[in-house]
């Protein structure tokens, strides 16, 4: 038997399944490049972590290691945001190429950086699985490729930091003053927490390599 509602109570609001849906998905190029300005200042400090760590690696060499496997996790998002951007452009998207191609001089040093970061970090892990004995053979690689690449980076990261202030001003500021937020802000919040556990759950699961490295390198020191 249905029952009838009183007069004047209220319907509870229900949430329109394509609105939850654009919740997590809408965007398109601005939220890409939200998503990825706000993957890059996750990057900035972690990063800056890790250039701690290095100035007292005999100290903090654990450190090292951890937030290295850790950063996995927020690079490989950073390059998937910003390739997919890379796809949708130059397959013809018409929303990508309203919004147009990065500059000039950052498309030109693009493939050294994402070069250079395969590197460091492919280098790393070998290094990290494999053990002290490819100390004589990945060590150099990492070594020049980690310097490649902080050079390029710090031209793409200050090239970028306008760019970081508004996306991260825009989806996590005026929303909290204005009420309003843009399609996908959700969606971009999952996707960067979601690479940071990832990265974390990383960090934790080869922690047992980490003993051999901290014992020769105390060897060494």
């Amino acid at each position: 038997m249905a029952i009838e509602r009183r007069a004047g109570e209220s319907t509870p609001a229900r949430v329109p399944a394509r609105a939850t849906v654009r919740g997590l998905r809408g965007g398109g190029p601005t939220g890409n490049e939200r998503l990825t300005a706000a993957t890059g200042a996750v990057l900035i400090v972690l990063l800056a972590v890790i250039g701690v760590t290095i100035i007292s690696l005999s100290r903090l060499l654990w450190v090292h290691l951890f937030v290295g496997m850790l950063l996995l996790g927020p690079v490989a998002l950073k390059l998937g945001s910003t390739g997919y951007r890379f796809v949708r452009y130059y397959t013809a998207n018409r929303s990508y190429r309203e919004k147009g191609p990065p500059p000039t001089p950052l498309r030109l040093i693009a493939p050294i950086v994402v070069l250079s970061t395969l590197a460091v970090f492919a280098s790393g892990v070998a290094l990290l699985l494999v053990g002290p004995s490819s100390r004589d053979t990945l060590l150099p690689i990492h070594k020049i490729s980690f310097f490649v690449w902080v050079a390029f980076m710090a031209i793409h990261v200050l090239a970028h930091l306008p760019t970081v202030a508004r996306a991260l001003r825009a989806d996590y500021v005026e929303p909290a003053v204005g009420g309003r937020r843009a399609p996908g802000r959700n969606g971009r919040a999952l996707s960067l927490i979601g690479a940071l556990v990832g990265g974390v759950v990383i960090a934790i699961l080869v922690i047992p390599q980490f003993a051999p490295w901290i014992s020769s390198h105390h060897f060494h020191h």
